[in-house]
């Protein structure tokens, strides 16, 4: 029997620290947009990269991203800022996982604590060597915060599938009427 043939319920779990990372880069001018900022783009990259690490590390091999949700931008990253991108797996299902991301930055030119300045939650899915779904370890929150936090993923993951199921059948019945889109 391979780890395939397994259910994530017969393979042992890992606790949300085994996967915990943190990506830190230095914003330069070629980082800016047109109002002299960082482009949200950067961030998302560095968000979308320290996630795929983590999902990668959680599931021993690599993992695809499936969805982000809830990219929320809360203050402005400068040139010059030390942007630290942190992320966790929160929760996980047979083959997918959600992973949560903490966005911080230094002021560059302030001697201030680190300012959040952005979140996201991403899903990702684990793939084999033939991009097919492979069944990935349990999630086992360690402290009340990580299970706050998995509980909170089930949330979004059943808002998830809810809007999908609901966009799926407005299509089918739009199609059904005869209405291209």
């Amino acid at each position: 029997m391979t780890i395939q043939d397994r259910s994530p319920e017969q393979i042992a779990g890992k606790p949300t620290s085994a996967a915990r990372t943190t990506l830190s880069h230095i914003m330069t001018g070629s980082d800016t947009n047109l109002l002299g900022t960082v482009h949200g783009g950067v961030i998302m990259k560095l968000v979308d990269d320290v996630a795929g690490a983590v999902a990668g590390r959680h599931s021993g091999g690599p993992a695809v991203t499936a969805s982000m949700d809830e990219m929320a931008f809360l203050e402005p990253v400068r040139v010059g800022d030390l942007v630290h991108v942190k992320a966790q797996v929160n929760w996980t299902g047979r083959s997918s996982m959600e992973v949560g991301v903490r966005v911080l930055a230094e002021r560059w030119n302030e001697s201030t604590p680190a300012v959040q300045v952005g979140s996201a939650y991403l899903v990702f899915a684990a793939v084999d060597e033939n991009g097919k779904p492979r069944v990935v370890p349990p999630v086992l929150p360690e402290t009340e915060k990580d299970r706050r936090r998995y509980q909170e993923a089930q949330i979004r993951r059943t808002h998830r599938l809810a809007r999908r199921r609901a966009i799926k059948e407005l299509r089918d019945a739009r199609a059904a009427e005869g209405i291209e889109d």
